[in-house]
Formats: structure tokens, C-alpha cells, sequence
């Protein structure tokens, strides 16, 4: 079994970051809700600053260690960038980000308001994280990969170690996947103590792919979540992590994404983004179909959606 991420250095990561950071809350769903004989608990990660999970990463990245004073660099498809935007703010250093042309402007403007220099670059993810590399060689910045660095995994492995305080008799927890860097540290917290099962749209499902391969393969990311879920492929550093502890991966429709993002407004007035609501979509549309009693929980990780795209939903 793999030990890349220790479950010490998750809580370590914890004690690092706790400070900047939100204790995001769970939400409850009856089984009726749920569409399940029994609760289900939803990890409001949506609650979290810069609208997502990764301010945990870019904050264990950014602690603790000697920024240059290049200050930071990152690629992302918008979530990260705008968290390591805020992280890199807030503990006073520059931010350089550059995001694929398939960002969000909700994104990029939230990259920007936090403070960050933006920069537009190539159609897909892999085309800003080359533009990224190349700046990062050129000043010496420092970098904060999205999800193939063991901080960024530590990070993100903080979300199962707070969850598991909150809710601690789960059975079952469903989680979105990009590159993998959420799915890769919190099955890293709780390896074989519960079931970890991935989520991944039908259109972007590198880690589908590369798992029925046994190794990381290229996909071509499309789709309405493409710009949170859209790597091309699994992170090198987490691959081995989800051979071992996670399940299975779920793969979910575009329509059934979207009818989850209009369910989420409309019932629990949570405003998601396609990749935050890609896990509660496998549950409600069939493609995750738990036992009888099995009790679940699903990690909302993501808010940063363009209000005039929800609008078009509910109308």
C-alpha cells in the first residue's frame, strides 16, 4: 500500500492552516432528499474561502516555507487559482496565475479581486500549466501545483480529517475528481475505513480511464465541468493513492450535473458550480446506488458559479 501522504502529515498540515481557513459545516439531507432510505450528510467545502476545497492546499503550500521574491505561481481551470490568489494575498505575497480560455469569468474575476495578475492562456488546463512552468523558470517563483504536489494533497487531506470529527460514522463518501488532488488526500486520511468512491463527468473522466488502464492516461476534458473537473489526466503522486483506497470511480451525464446545480438552488439553496455538484449528482441520478442503510456522505466542493448561467437553469 501506497505511503505518499502519511495521515501525520495531514494533520500536521491541519494544526498549519487552521488559522486561515473556514471549519466548513455539513448539511444534513433526509432520505426523502436524498432519494435514499436513510440521511446523507453534505460537506459544505462550497463555504470555504475563495469559493472551494483548495484555499486548504494553497495555504499548506504558502505556510511554513520561504516565499522568493518572485512571489507564486500557478495553473488552474479557475478553483485553485483563485485560492492560492487569495492565499498568496493574505499572507502578502505576488500571485501569478494562469488559466486556460475555458475558465469561467466568474473565476477570473474572483482570481482577480483577490489580488492575483491573470493571464489567459491556451484552450486547455495543460496549455497554462506549460505558460506557468515557463514564467516559473524564468523568475524563480515559486510553484503551487493544482494537484501533483504532496502539500496540495496534504491540504486537501485536511477536508476528510475535519469531516471524520464531524461526522464520524460514515459508511460511504462520494467525491468529485479533476487531477485528483481532493480524492487523492482524503482517501490518504481515511484509507480502508471507509468506502471511497470518485465522481467524474461521463465528457472529463481521466481518472475513470486511467484506473480501467492501470496507469495515467490522456483524455481530451469536455463538458460543462471542464473548467474544475477538466485535467487531462490523473495526477502522477495520487494515481497510486486511488489504486489502492478508492473504490470505484461513478461517472455522471452533463444534464444530470446540471438538473443537480437547479435541485441545489431551488431546494437547499446552494449555489454550485458543475464540478460542485457533479457527487451529489451521482446519488440523485442513479449512478451511485448505495445499500440499504448505508449511510453517505458527499463533499460539495465547489461555488464559483457564473450567476447568469444558474439564472438560465431555473428558467
Amino acid at each position: 500500500m501506497p505511503e505518499v501522504i502519511p495521515r501525520s502529515a495531514i494533520e500536521a498540515a491541519y494544526e498549519r492552516i487552521r488559522g486561515n481557513i473556514r471549519r466548513t459545516p455539513i448539511m444534513t439531507l433526509s432520505g426523502a432528499e436524498a432519494g435514499h432510505d436513510t440521511d446523507v450528510v453534505l460537506k459544505l467545502e462550497c463555504l470555504q474561502h475563495a469559493g472551494s476545497f483548495k484555499a486548504r492546499g494553497a495555504f499548506n503550500g504558502l505556510l511554513g516555507v520561504d516565499v522568493p521574491e518572485a512571489g507564486v505561481v500557478a495553473a488552474s481551470g479557475g478553483n485553485h487559482g483563485a485560492a492560492v490568489a487569495y492565499a498568496a494575498s493574505t499572507l502578502g505575497h505576488q500571485a501569478n496565475i494562469f488559466v486556460p480560455e475555458i475558465s469561467s469569468p466568474a473565476k477570473i474575476n474572483l482570481i482577480q479581486t483577490c489580488g492575483a495578475e491573470v493571464h489567459v492562456t491556451g484552450a486547455r488546463y495543460a496549455d497554462a500549466l506549460a505558460a506557468s512552468e515557463e514564467l516559473q523558470a524564468s523568475t524563480g517563483a515559486m510553484t503551487i501545483h493544482a494537484y501533483n504536489q504532496a502539500s496540495t494533497l496534504e491540504g486537501q487531506g485536511t477536508l476528510g480529517l475535519e469531516l471524520e470529527g464531524q461526522a464520524p460514522d460514515l459508511d460511504t463518501l462520494l467525491i468529485a475528481v479533476g487531477g485528483g488532488g481532493l480524492i487523492g488526500g482524503v482517501a490518504s486520511w481515511y484509507r480502508d475505513r471507509i468506502k471511497i468512491v470518485g465522481v467524474e463527468p461521463e465528457t472529463s473522466c481521466c481518472l475513470h480511464a486511467g484506473l480501467e488502464a492501470g496507469e495515467p492516461v490522456t483524455v481530451k476534458p469536455e463538458g460543462v465541468a471542464a473548467d474544475s473537473l477538466g485535467a487531462s489526466s490523473a495526477g502522477d503522486m495520487m494515481f497510486p493513492i486511488a489504486q489502492a483506497y478508492v473504490d470505484h470511480v461513478a461517472l455522471v451525464s452533463d444534464a444530470a450535473i446540471t438538473a443537480t446545480q437547479r435541485c441545489c438552488w431551488q431546494n437547499l439553496r446552494l449555489a454550485s458550480e458543475p464540478g460542485g455538484a457533479a457527487a451529489l449528482a451521482a446519488l440523485l441520478h442513479g449512478a451511485y446506488k448505495p445499500e440499504p442503510g448505508e449511510r453517505v456522505g458527499i463533499v460539495m466542493c465547489g461555488a464559483n458559479v457564473e450567476l447568469s448561467k444558474l439564472d438560465k437553469l431555473l428558467t
